[in-house]
């Protein structure tokens, strides 16, 4: 029987009236950090993410800061029509991530949402603009403490090719290179 999942460490945050808390945690595939938003009536989201994942998103929300910084005081009468200010795209192993800095009529906040290749639910999390430093310093500490132990538990130096996808007629092919703890390996995903 595998070893069960460990938690490793906790970070809670409180960014206006949600709760966040980052977990480091283990199992027998390596460590990764999962991120769950828990709203006003107790609504719970998570996200999970493998350390190399949460190391470029702590780049991501260093940009998108530094945009949320420069963009002045909300004006309701001039909302983005489809309320995206900034937008990002990371893709790793079987899984895509969207980063979008949003504008609605109740403020700024950048949603972070997940999808596996081959189609599913999409889980988020919506982080209030005004707390991404704070989300971002928290997913700091734990990545500085904990570190980015796929290399050595793979034996691999060196960072993998990104994914691809390619749109042959009406169907998309995915190719997400990964791996685990028998070696690296290429999945291909068709979606139609």
């Amino acid at each position: 029987m595998p070893p069960p999942e460990q938690e490793l460490a906790t970070k809670v945050l409180q960014i206006q009236s949600k709760r966040f808390y980052l977990d480091v945690k283990q199992n027998r595939r390596g460590r990764f950090i999962k991120v769950a938003e828990v709203g006003p009536a107790g609504r719970k989201s998570r996200l999970l993410f493998a350390m190399s994942t949460a190391l470029e998103l702590r780049d991501h929300l260093t940009s998108f800061s530094e945009i949320y910084a420069s963009l002045g005081p909300p004006n309701p009468d001039n909302l983005p029509e489809d309320g995206k200010l900034k937008s990002e795209v990371m893709m790793k192993e079987n899984r895509r991530y969207y980063l979008d800095l949003k504008e609605n009529s109740r403020g700024r906040f950048l949603r972070i949402s997940q999808t596996i290749a081959r189609g599913g639910p999409r889980s988020q999390v919506a982080v209030p603009a005004q707390g991404m430093i704070e989300f971002r310093d928290a997913l700091t500490d734990l990545l500085e403490e904990f570190g980015n132990e796929d290399d050595e538990l793979y034996g691999f130096k060196g960072e993998l090719p990104e994914a691809r996808r390619m749109r042959i007629e009406n169907k998309n092919f995915y190719f997400d290179v990964g791996q685990n703890s028998r070696g690296i390996y290429m999945r291909v995903s068709e979606v139609m």
